[in-house]
């Protein structure tokens, strides 16, 4: 086991990713998928534990990044533990930072391992969307709380004459979720703010979502996506590839979309924005004495991470303030890294992210550097598609990125790579990774 006063005496050590794993991304529509966010967990991390060469007990803790997990799933981080067979003594916990929930939980698992509290973690993210509840409104509540106080007969009755129909209206949490109460404006609204800032016109942003969705295509045609482990629900029927792609897409159809947040000025629209869906992501981090107590193959180390916070009206700008500190830290710039996952939360907020990157104004004013950071060339980011495409199960895609990220680099034996993400709420999270292949 992990945690000796030997190994946490010192500083810091080396963490491998040696595995991982995810579910096909379940595109939302209009009802509850098949699948709870337990059961996305447990689905994908079965045959990802089954072909370890140790047993599941060996983990030293497991953390889950989830946003909202169901009512019966609360620590759904240590519901999947036991489900999965770690046992009764391997601790659990879930986290949750909004869009970067997974990304969180591999790196708290990183920092564990790095500083001597862990040697083998299992961390990942897991997000049902679909299942997310819809809510009773203050009224209604209040109504309910008072007719469940009344004693009398006369008293209930007075209660229900006070009942209008006006109080049965639900409240959609996944649209309040996805609003952000500190300025008002939806996450939508945010990537206006962005096109705006940086003149990104609609025909950019739907160039960007089409390419996203041919790219995806092709991933899938030429089998790149071997991450994906097949699920099944209650009546047979399985599920192997993300089932949001549209190979067809064009320019042309896409611009007949209207706009969803602002519909009178706006340019964002369902088509160049990231889809809502399920899904469930997972890697297995391993500290040099796990690797070669259990003869672990290593596909890639986790070399550095960041956090950043900026204005939450401009939330996408969070990859540009997490990676740019990241970077320099380790006497990098952009021309030094091969391949970058970017999570497309919206067309508008990734182009916004490589034009502030570019921008010698931006850098200047608001990163405090002396000249434009650099360019990201498109050819080297999301090269398999993203969340346009796949889909952005919120608490999930920070961990998919991460393993899919090692995975471009390994099979195009490359080096090095950032994976990083934009977080509602006005925050920016970046890991760099280097591949065992590059």
């Amino acid at each position: 086991m992990a945690g000796n006063n030997q190994s946490r005496q010192q500083a810091t050590r080396a963490v491998f990713v040696v595995d991982g794993s995810r579910t096909p991304f379940l595109k939302m529509r209009g009802v509850p998928g098949p699948f709870k966010a337990a059961d996305l967990g447990v689905a994908s991390a079965r045959p990802l534990l089954l072909r370890q060469p140790f047993e599941p007990s060996a983990f030293d803790e497991l953390i889950m990044g989830c946003i909202s997990p169901a009512p019966d799933e609360v620590n759904i981080a240590r519901l999947l533990a036991l489900r999965l067979g770690l046992g009764h003594q391997v601790p659990a916990w879930t986290v949750q930072r909004n869009c970067a929930s997974g990304m969180q939980a591999v790196d708290s698992a990183w920092r564990n391992i790095r500083h001597g509290y862990a040697d083998l973690v299992l961390a990942g993210g897991v997000e049902s969307m679909s299942h997310a509840p819809l809510l009773w409104s203050e009224k209604m509540v209040h109504w309910l709380g008072r007719l469940q106080g009344a004693k009398t007969i006369g008293q209930r009755l007075k209660v229900v004459s006070k009942f209008r129909p006006g109080f049965m209206v639900p409240v959609i949490s996944l649209l309040k979720g996805l609003t952000d109460p500190t300025v008002g404006l939806s996450m939508g609204q945010t990537a206006e703010n962005l096109a705006s800032r940086f003149g990104i016109d609609r025909s950019q942003m739907d160039s960007y979502a089409v390419a996203s969705h041919k790219r995806l295509a092709q991933a899938q045609i030429e089998g790149y996506l071997d991450e994906i482990e097949a699920v099944y629900d209650g009546n047979g029927k399985f599920y192997d590839q993300d089932d949001g792609v549209r190979p067809d897409s064009s320019v042309e159809s896409l611009a007949k979309l209207k706009p969803v947040f602002d519909r009178k000025f706006g340019n964002i629209t369902a088509g160049n924005s990231a889809q809502i869906t399920d899904g469930a992501a997972w890697v297995i981090l391993a500290s040099e004495d796990a690797v070669k107590r259990h003869k672990l193959k290593v596909i890639g180390t986790i070399i550095d991470t960041q956090w950043a916070a900026l204005n939450p009206a401009e939330m996408g700008l969070g990859p540009v303030h997490a990676t740019v500190p990241m970077l320099l830290r380790n006497q990098l710039k952009p021309e030094h890294i091969d391949y970058w996952e970017l999570n497309e939360a919206f067309a508008a907020q990734v182009l916004a992210c490589m034009a502030a990157w570019q921008r010698t104004d931006y850098c200047r004013e608001v990163l405090g550097l002396d000249d434009a950071f650099g360019e990201v060339s498109h050819d080297r980011l999301n090269v398999d598609g993203g969340g346009i495409s796949l889909g952005h199960p919120v608490g999930a895609s920070g961990a998919r990125i991460v393993l899919h990220l090692l995975k471009v680099l390994q099979r195009n034996n490359a080096k090095r790579g950032v994976a990083t993400i934009c977080i509602g709420g006005g925050q920016g999270g970046a890991m760099l990774l280097e591949s065992a292949a590059g």
